[in-house]
């Protein structure tokens, strides 16, 4: 048995390492990287899965053994899409069904959809604050005298291509007389000892840049090149409840899918009613706040409301620091 499951991208495949991971118990996921041909459509079959988000699909899956470079036989499991296109998943996993793990790879975009999706309707990442702190851990960095070394070298490397280039160039195109031929190997010796010249300091620099480091420590920068980050405590605190509030909007999500004719939908509809007007009515006598909301577009959509209201209202919540118990309810109905 294994003890736990490894998901990997395209990177991560390589025989060698399932055959590691093998011989620790532990069980590999990953995409095929060389499928071959095309298995027969007849050997798909169609299957309900449970995606994490809560929503059941049907996926066309089909299950054979794969023997890979190694000698190391695992399962190979395809996907069969709308438009015929078959995607393979090998997997060292051999006591768990097909569709779960199939989900589990499958599955493995929720992470990038979760970004996405939080960046564009949760401002994730948004600074809260322009405020600075300094760097506790040893990163390390460009060391800006070895910047500085490469610069100059690069510099003196393009002048001696351009001298070079002259020198090369250099003709004397004129009769071959003492009056025209003396100035010419003037300046021929001139351009002659500026390349040597070059030629030696940038030897020098490459060695003083040779015994320089790169990357350093960024305390060990001069205090006037010493840089600060953005401070993070805030931001973290802020991140984490965008991330409880999107799975609040998630687990309702889950309840609105259900009555919802295109689940897809669930998440617009949130939003929709995040932004819909509503009334907040208190009764302290009854220990009650009830949340009056407003009727949404159409028909459908309330009545998805009103189950979700009814999921809500059986958990009893209390509204926080209070004794008064939240009810949601549609309209004045």
């Amino acid at each position: 048995m294994h003890r736990f499951t490894l998901v990997f991208d395209r990177e991560g495949y390589s025989p060698g390492f399932l055959q590691r991971m093998k011989a620790q118990r532990v069980a590999c996921l990953t995409y095929h990287k060389f499928p071959g041909d095309d298995w027969p459509q007849e050997e798909f079959s169609a299957r309900q899965v449970k995606l994490p988000s809560g929503q059941v699909v049907e996926m066309a899956l089909a299950e054979r053994g794969t023997c890979l470079s190694n000698e190391l036989w695992v399962r190979e499991i395809r996907k069969l899409t709308e438009r015929g296109h078959q995607t393979a998943i090998l997997s060292t996993d051999y006591r768990s069904p097909a569709a779960p793990l199939a989900v589990a790879m499958f599955a493995r975009w929720s992470q990038e959809n979760f970004f996405k999706y939080a960046r564009e309707h949760y401002n994730l990442d948004r600074l809260v604050d322009y405020g600075t702190e300094a760097i506790s851990d040893p990163l390390q960095v460009v060391n800006p005298e070895h910047r500085h070394l490469d610069a100059q070298v690069r510099s003196r490397t393009g002048a001696l291509s351009r001298r070079l280039a002259q020198f090369g160039a250099m003709s004397l195109e004129e009769p071959i007389e003492p009056e025209q031929v003396e100035p010419f190997l003037q300046r021929k010796a001139e351009l002659h000892e500026a390349i040597e010249s070059l030629q030696t300091e940038i030897q020098t620099l490459k060695e003083t840049r040779k015994a320089t480091a790169r990357h350093i420590s960024v305390h060990e920068l001069p205090e006037a090149q010493r840089f600060r980050q953005l401070s993070t405590q805030s931001q973290h605190l802020i991140d984490t409840i965008k991330m409880i509030a999107y799975r609040a909007e998630t687990a309702m999500a889950t309840i609105l899918r259900e009555p919802l004719a295109h689940p897809d939908e669930a998440r617009s509809l949130l939003r929709a009613l995040y932004q819909t007007e509503a009334d907040l009515l208190p009764d302290p006598e009854a220990g009650t706040l009830t949340v009056r909301l407003h009727h949404m577009a159409n028909r459908c959509s309330d009545e998805a409301i009103r189950k979700l209201c009814d999921e809500l209202n059986a958990t009893e919540t209390q509204f926080p620091r209070t004794n008064l118990r939240l009810v949601l309810k549609l309209g004045s109905t």
